[in-house]
């Protein structure tokens, strides 16, 4: 595919330095900041272009800037994409493609194209997108050159529709982030005992191993899932007692862990 990158920030650079990777083609770099477009461009060998300007023709725009900012970077580009872009879609996990309905209004096929996936950096992003699964919300044609493109890039394409978009991402949100706050407290309790936090490591690495081959509610452990109260409670005393920032987050954690295993239906788990 012939490819204009609107937007190189991290997730715009990842998902263009893997396409560059698997053959496709990328002509163009838009960006507010003309010296950034130029950066990112040179990687390309491509054109450096600032939002607005004529673009080359095109399969496919990608617009890949912050949420808030996708309607009015698609109504500052649509006018110059009539002619020369084929289909435009966002990065975004949330926003609907109603967004870019400017584009639309250009004749252009619109729709996302969101990788579940933490990127960190543009070229370690590029690396883990191989493996990747790609939310697709679009039409025909346009959803079938979308999982092309995903597939090509090493990605497993799925279908997302329009109206599930936010509740979707507040689930990517969820696994992305509600793990990463559970380690920062298991750190800080574990270290002030005298514990390293490596130490936890094969524990995390068999419970994420089995939240994934039999689920995460039936994965649940321990006394929370066996209904031991008095266990439960010493464990809120004592971090009350060895870390009181923590103890609100803690008991939170408490109550959400004991809300999925109501679901599991656990009494007598070990």
């Amino acid at each position: 595919m012939r490819i204009v990158l609107a937007g190189p920030g991290r997730a715009g650079l990842a998902v263009a330095i893997a396409a560059n990777g698997a053959g496709h083609d990328v002509l163009a770099v838009a960006a507010r900041d003309t010296e950034r477009a130029e950066r990112a461009a040179r990687r390309f060998d491509a054109e450096a272009l600032a939002i607005g300007d004529p673009i080359p023709p095109a399969d496919l725009l990608i617009i890949a800037v912050r949420d808030d900012a996708i309607a009015e970077v698609a109504g500052r580009i649509a006018p110059v994409a009539r002619n020369a872009a084929a289909s435009a879609v966002h990065l975004s996990g949330s926003v609907p493609i109603d967004a870019l309905a400017p584009m639309a209004d250009q004749g252009l096929a619109v729709g996302s194209l969101h990788p579940l996936q933490t990127i960190s950096d543009p070229v370690r992003g590029a690396r883990v997108l191989a493996g990747t699964w790609f939310a697709v919300t679009a039409d025909e044609p346009l959803r079938s050159d979308l999982h092309r493109l995903a597939r090509s890039l090493g990605g497993q394409p799925f279908d997302l529709p329009n109206e599930h978009r936010t509740a979707y991402h507040a689930g990517a949100a969820a696994a992305a982030n509600f793990p990463i706050a559970a380690l920062a407290i298991a750190q800080r309790l574990l270290e002030a005992t005298g514990v390293p936090f490596e130490a936890a490591r094969p524990l995390v690495d068999a419970i994420v191993e089995n939240a994934f081959a039999i689920g995460p509610v039936d994965s649940l452990t321990g006394p929370i899932a066996r209904g031991d109260v008095e266990t439960v409670d010493a464990q809120i005393a004592a971090v009350r007692a060895a870390a009181p920032t923590l103890a609100a987050a803690f008991e939170s954690m408490v109550n959400a862990t004991a809300d999925v295993a109501a679901l599991s239906g656990l009494e007598d788990d070990s």
